[in-house]
């Protein structure tokens, strides 16, 4: 099997992001792909169990201390596993506009829910005007063990049917980091005026830390198509995120990449393993004959996978597993490809307080072929 990674070279930026859009010059040949080195040994030995079935279109997992596990649905429930039987009663059920690859998304609890009960989640919604907005929301949960709104964090931020982001994640600083697309029109990942085509940091609070790279904004990184997934890795803190390439005729060319504040991913200027002076390349790509659609991702902290980086295809209806080095953030160790086709669409993927692996099923969301038992939440074993 063809494995294959980019290997780029940050250059020196332009003075500022009016000067580099108007005046960096393309690479005229990009470098070509490395292959990747073979996986060291045999692949440790794996298993898979249903926790929780027929779910309709599943989007994102967190886990509470108290041993229960969330998950948003796109239809606007938040859902909740507890003793391992899945609630009759949504936690919450919040009215957003599911269309396409639109609705409720992404889902994070705070790190100290134990005390507060906070859950943050991001939705698109029909604005009074017809549009399709972004918003980011404070949850808690109440005396009834329910889900109320406590406060709007961040709000307004144009949304379509498709490019909408969607991940929501705390970073080991605290901050709360929330991914946002393009919304189909991709001039505005190069726009520092637009959040859209970014990656917002942000105080628990919605307030905007003083040390984000840009004065007074939530940007953290820019330059983005369509961001699906965020990890960061233990040993080093550093984050890497996940990324839908070009679509129809230029599909494939999906990312991994390796995220610095106030960084241009390059998004619409550059993809796959092509140049630009101030922009910076994938640390992995998928090139021009494969499509993963990647989404959510996760680091490995315990088991034989400890220091893996793994994520989901949604097209690749895939597991992969990525290998970053500590001492390099742009060098790759192993890549592999796991249950291919098995599942069909994968949309998140999780570690779990136990150590066990979990994924999320997305054949119910219009673009794959249902199961019986879709859609499914899944616990992986690797001994």
């Amino acid at each position: 099997m063809s494995r294959r990674h980019a290997r780029a070279t940050v250059v020196i930026a332009c003075a500022a992001a009016v000067v580099l859009l108007a005046g960096c010059r393309p690479s005229t040949v990009p470098p070509p792909n490395k292959q990747l080195p073979p996986t060291p040994g045999e692949l440790p030995q794996t298993s898979i169990e249903t926790v929780a079935e027929g779910m309709d279109t599943l989007w994102a997992i967190d886990f509470a201390p108290d041993g229960r596990i969330f998950l948003t649905e796109r239809a606007g429930q938040v859902r909740v596993i507890k003793d391992g039987r899945l609630s009759p009663e949504p936690w919450i059920t919040i009215p957003t506009a599911e269309v396409s690859e639109a609705g409720l998304l992404g889902l994070a609890l705070d790190p100290a829910f134990g005390a507060n009960g906070f859950v943050y989640v991001a939705y698109t919604y029909r604005a009074d005007d017809g549009s399709l907005k972004n918003r980011l929301v404070r949850l808690r949960e109440n005396a009834n063990g329910k889900g109320v709104v406590d406060r709007v964090l961040l709000d307004g931020i144009p949304g379509t049917a498709n490019h909408d982001g969607g991940r929501v994640q705390f970073g080991p600083d605290g901050k709360l980091y929330w991914t946002i697309g393009d919304a189909q029109q991709a001039e505005r990942a190069q726009d520092l005026r637009s959040l859209n085509g970014k990656i917002l940091r942000l105080n628990p609070d919605g307030s905007i830390p003083t040390d984000n790279p840009f004065p007074d904004s939530p940007v953290y990184s820019y330059g983005h198509r369509n961001p699906q997934g965020l990890a960061w890795q233990p040993a080093t803190g550093r984050l890497y995120a996940t990324e839908h390439g070009p679509s129809g005729a230029d599909s494939g060319r999906d990312e991994v990449n390796y995220i610095e504040p106030g960084k241009n991913y390059g998004w619409p200027l550059i993809t796959g393993n092509e140049t630009r002076q101030g922009m910076v390349s994938p640390i992995l790509q998928s090139g021009d004959t494969e499509t993963w659609a990647p989404a959510g991702a996760a680091f490995i902290t315990q088991g034989p996978w400890a220091g893996s980086l793994l994520f989901v295809g949604l097209r690749g209806e895939t597991l992969y597993r990525l290998v970053p080095d500590v001492s390099n953030p742009r060098k790759i160790v192993t890549f592999d490809r796991l249950f291919a086709g098995e599942y069909g669409r994968l949309r998140d993927v999780a570690q779990g307080p136990d150590g066990s692996i979990y994924l999320l099923t997305s054949n119910r969301d219009g673009r794959g072929s249902p199961r019986p038992g879709d859609d499914r939440v899944l616990r992986l074993t690797v001994r």
